[in-house]
């Protein structure tokens, strides 16, 4: 029988790992949904109550308004005035114009595709990039601590070729479960902006956008699975890979962030993988250094700035990848299988 079919035959019966792909969509749906029934299409009905509603607000200002005046001007007259209540003048108390109160802050909530899509993105990446993590690290970390992996050596003993066998089998779901999650996230959206939003202004570029952005979404997704399943093979147990991950937010995360800002160093996010996930699905990410700030020929105090590009990220992670599966395969071919 071929070693890929069965790879990949074993990892859909994993009951874990179908619990986790299914929840993992779940979340995914309930998100969609979420925006479809927490968006609306804007008409003329909603233009005109959200006028009404600011001119109420602005009615009401101004008799607030007129009515505190009218309080500072009997304190001024019975000498009682406080000072840290009523201003010197009592004229000085006016109303805001007008065009304060825009109708634009009482519309409600409408998915503009074009807009807002690419946010989306991010979204269903983190969600899916999670279940790939966790479910390649229990893929290969169960083969170790049941002893599947040493039955399987005995009958193909080739030790590289099957680690990068099943690896393949779990890269090659994660693609399928990524692209069929992304196609039905891209329809589910579009449906939401023409039924609740809008779809206006989407033109080839911006299609060609988003596809290099789900793209990239595609290989956070696989690069997870790829993550887990080595520290998992490196460990021979799913707690390895999990603990580590936890590890490296927690301590090498948190705790980072809170020994760099004690020592005053600039642009902390710089040094966050954050921060660099959001600039590879971003393609950059700004940060800003307001406590060194530089005037500017205006007298404007402008932050020092850094920016931090998806080829940085791509950087980082390519190494991660190389250390992880490199270590991976190194140990297996190096320890006895026992």
């Amino acid at each position: 029988m071929n070693l890929y079919t069965t790879e990949l035959r074993r990892l859909g019966k994993r009951r874990f790992v179908r619990y986790l792909t299914l929840a993992g969509l779940l979340v995914l749906v309930a998100v969609a949904v979420g925006m479809f029934l927490t968006n609306q299409k804007i008409g003329p009905a909603q233009v005109a109550e959200a006028e009404r509603v600011a001119e109420r607000d602005y009615q009401q200002n101004v008799a607030m308004t007129q009515q505190f005046r009218a309080e500072c001007e009997r304190a001024k007259v019975a000498g009682d005035a406080p000072r840290d209540r009523f201003p010197e003048d009592c004229s000085s108390i006016t109303p805001p114009p007008r065009d304060a109160f825009q109708a634009e802050w009482h519309l409600p909530a409408t998915f503009e595709f074009r807009e807002e899509f690419a946010e989306t993105l991010i979204t269903v990446t983190a969600v899916l990039a999670l279940v790939a993590f966790v479910g390649g690290a229990s893929f290969v970390g169960a083969e170790w601590s049941t002893g599947g992996m040493m039955n399987l050596l005995l009958w193909r003993p080739q030790r590289i070729r099957v680690l990068l066998t099943k690896l393949g089998a779990l890269l090659s779901a994660l693609f399928g479960v990524t692209v069929l999650a992304g196609v039905l996230w891209t329809a589910a959206f579009w449906a939401t902006g023409s039924l609740r939003g809008s779809t206006a202004g989407m033109t080839a570029g911006a299609w060609q956008s988003f596809g290099l952005t789900g793209l990239r979404g595609l290989a956070l997704v696989l690069l997870a699975g790829a993550l887990g399943f080595g520290l998992a093979s490196l460990g021979r147990h799913t707690a390895l890979a999990l603990g580590g991950v936890l590890g490296v937010m927690v301590v090498g995360q948190f705790g980072l962030g809170v020994v760099l800002a004690m020592a005053q160093v600039r642009f902390i996010e710089s040094w966050l993988l954050p921060t660099y996930l959001l600039a590879w699905m971003n393609k950059k990410v700004t940060l800003q250094d307001w406590a060194a700030c530089q005037a500017s020929y205006t007298g404007e105090c402008e932050p020092l700035t850094r920016d931090i590009t998806w080829q940085s990220s791509s950087v980082l992670f390519a190494v991660s990848l190389v250390v992880v599966l490199g270590g991976a395969i190194w140990s297996m071919r190096r320890r006895d299988i026992t």
